[in-house]
């Protein structure tokens, strides 16, 4: 993992707009491997006070699509073509942590995996699973989805 790539994929990140509404934050990067962090408060809680699904999904799929960016070509950028979640249990805690990890990079298509963790007392809970398939596109100047 170069200091150029991590420079990259941050800057990327810093450019999504939903991330920056939501508050995530990038807190990890290395090659084939992503953590975001989220911190639940009342713009991303639904009716019940867990953090929304839609922002446990927001999470994860970055996550996903940032991991599988650090394996593909500087010129790259990357599109989320499908994704597929569980949701295990309510998102509560003080922190929610995706962590995204590429499962099989391809020339075209990668496969990534994210787990979303809901940090509460010190431990760790597994709230979602989400496994997604990436796109590697050109042109794009290294965004992502």
């Amino acid at each position: 993992m170069t200091d150029t790539l991590e420079k990259r994929i941050r800057a990327s990140f810093d450019k999504q707009g939903l991330m920056g509404t939501l508050g995530a934050t990038l807190i990890t990067v290395g090659r084939g491997l992503v953590e975001i962090a989220l911190t639940p408060n009342d713009a991303v809680s639904q009716q019940h006070g867990f953090v929304h699904a839609g922002a446990v999904a927001a999470i994860a799929d970055s996550a996903a699509g940032y991991a599988a960016l650090t394996l593909m070509p500087a010129e790259a950028g990357v599109l989320t073509a499908e994704f597929k979640i569980n949701l295990l249990a309510p998102a509560a805690g003080d922190r929610l942590i995706a962590r995204g990890k590429v499962i099989k990079a391809g020339h075209t298509l990668t496969l990534s995996q994210a787990e979303v963790f809901a940090e509460a007392d010190g431990r760790e809970k597994l709230v979602a699973l989400l496994t997604a398939t990436l796109m590697t596109v050109h042109g794009r100047d290294g965004v992502s989805d």
